[in-house]
């Protein structure tokens, strides 16, 4: 009897952690794990595995690694509960530590399609590509390399990595796809820009018997924003009801936005946010915003952000986009006002971070990093790039700069954006010519994008950037956005 009601306790116990999902129930979430530990638990692998999974939902990753060094032997299913927990959290470089950290501690225990798709996850999230391909190439062995859910994470990651010819051998060796494989696939073009292939593979998923969902219009939608292409966006808008009786979402309404706001059609995008059936939110609005701050228009700006202040109070990019619409109309006493107004409200920058890959170590840098351990060699490379870069013309963008300092602060402050340092690093960490893969959590800024330029014409490398919009391939002086991003 008394094992019988170890065993009701053990089961209990896990039904009711599984019911903590949020950041909301933590609380909740803490007390239950304060039973369990008095039950003496914690060590239980199944119960132990419940509060990782319960930590990782509830986004405390710190409790969730606490929970898991408590569990005597944990199993396949424990790993891959922490790996999850650091993977959808943000943590992704600490996901691929542990990974290495369970190949060395695993003794036979091998790793599961959901410890797959995870780990495909966070390589995907740092645009680490050497790694994932080793990851691929454990997929093959342990035979997962037909499975439909694996195959889409790994379309999604060589996607994500800018590496399409990978992605579209895997996309064409499946012998059955989802909805979600070709979403995949077409968000894969979309990314760098390749609005006839994402719609060619559109029209090719139809024709195979595939109905879209939306995320599928909004990779489509998203390929036609990133290549200017209005009227084919207006087009397929359109479609998307008379021939799919599909209403379209705010996302939908989000694309079309931009694609008019990049295009410097303000006034269409300002009539269609009006005319939309739904409230717009925050998220059209600062979509309207970044596309006044493209073509300068204070008006439309203001009011945007106006209106992004009041419904995402905590939001830092509305204060940044329209202090550098001021700055950029010459207006630097509102510019001010707005940085300070940002101060009052205690509202802080995201800051900005980069990811490389080199010799199948991520690493991580943020701007004006000094805590790399070849600091002094990455500043000196910054330095003789610097003198390179002006003998071939290169004028820094100080109007970027948002902090009320001197002009030769500003122009020290941007040499230390993320990407330069990782930029700087991969140069003396790699081969002459061989080619740089940079991943950056915000979007590019003017300057770092007119500098990356420079660099692979004097570098003579490649270089390829993935920031939150979409990819940036830098080659001999140009990038294949063609400055529209």
């Amino acid at each position: 009897m008394e094992i019988r009601g170890v065993e009701r306790n053990k089961v209990t116990y896990v039904t009711v952690l599984s019911g903590f999902t949020t950041p909301g129930s933590l609380e909740e979430g803490r007390r239950v794990h304060s039973r369990v530990a008095g039950a003496g638990l914690e060590v239980d692998v199944i119960v132990g595995t419940a509060l990782v999974n319960m930590y990782g939902k509830c986004q405390s990753v710190e409790e969730a690694r606490a929970a898991f060094e408590k569990i005597s032997r944990p199993n396949v299913v424990s790993w891959s509960a922490m790996l999850a927990a650091y993977a959808q959290n943000g943590h992704a470089r600490m996901a691929l530590e542990l990974y290495r950290e369970m190949g060395s501690a695993r003794k036979g225990m091998a790793p599961n399609r959901v410890t797959f798709i995870t780990l495909l996850d966070a390589c995907s999230f740092l645009g680490a590509l050497a790694e994932g391909r080793k990851i691929h190439a454990a997929v093959a062995e342990r035979g997962f390399d037909t499975d439909l859910v694996v195959c889409n994470a790994l379309v999604n990651f060589y996607g994500r990595c800018g590496s399409l010819g990978d992605a579209k051998i895997v996309f064409d060796g499946m012998r059955r796809r989802d909805v979600i494989s070709w979403s995949s696939m077409i968000s894969a073009f979309a990314q760098r820009g390749r609005v006839d292939e994402a719609m060619e593979l559109y029209h090719r998923m139809l024709s195979e018997g595939t109905l879209p969902d939306d995320i599928i219009f909004i990779s489509v939608l998203f390929a036609c924003s990133n290549s200017g292409v209005v009227e084919a966006s207006g087009d397929f808008f359109r479609s998307i009801v008379g021939d799919t009786q599909v209403e379209p979402t705010l996302e939908h309404y989000a694309c079309m936005v931009d694609v008019l706001g990049r295009a410097g059609k303000l006034r269409d995008a300002e009539d269609l946010l009006r005319l939309m059936p739904f409230h717009p939110g925050p998220l059209l609005y600062m979509t309207m915003l970044s596309a006044c701050k493209l073509y300068t228009d204070v008006e439309r700006g203001e009011a945007a952000a106006e209106v992004v202040f009041e419904l995402d109070p905590e939001n830092s990019s509305p204060y940044i986009t329209l202090a550098n619409i001021y700055s950029a109309a010459k207006r630097p006493k509102d510019a001010a006002r707005i940085r300070k107004l940002m101060e009052e409200r205690g509202i802080k920058k995201k800051p900005g971070c980069s990811w490389i890959e080199v010799l199948d170590r991520v690493h991580e840098f943020i701007a004006g990093d000094k805590m790399h351990p070849q600091r002094d060699e990455i500043y000196a490379e910054i330095q003789r790039l610097g003198r390179q870069m002006k003998e071939a013309g290169y004028f820094q963008d100080t109007k970027v700069v948002l902090q009320d300092v001197e002009e030769d602060e500003k122009e020290n402050l941007l040499w230390y954006h993320s990407e330069k340092l990782a930029i700087a690093f991969g140069l003396i960490s790699t081969p002459p010519g061989a080619p740089l893969r940079i991943v950056k959590n915000l979007r590019v800024c003017s300057d770092c994008h007119a500098a990356t330029k420079v660099i692979s014409k004097v570098t003579g490398r490649e270089i390829l950037v993935r920031d939150t919009n979409r990819f940036h391939h830098f080659l001999d002086g140009m990038c294949s956005c063609n400055d529209y991003w």
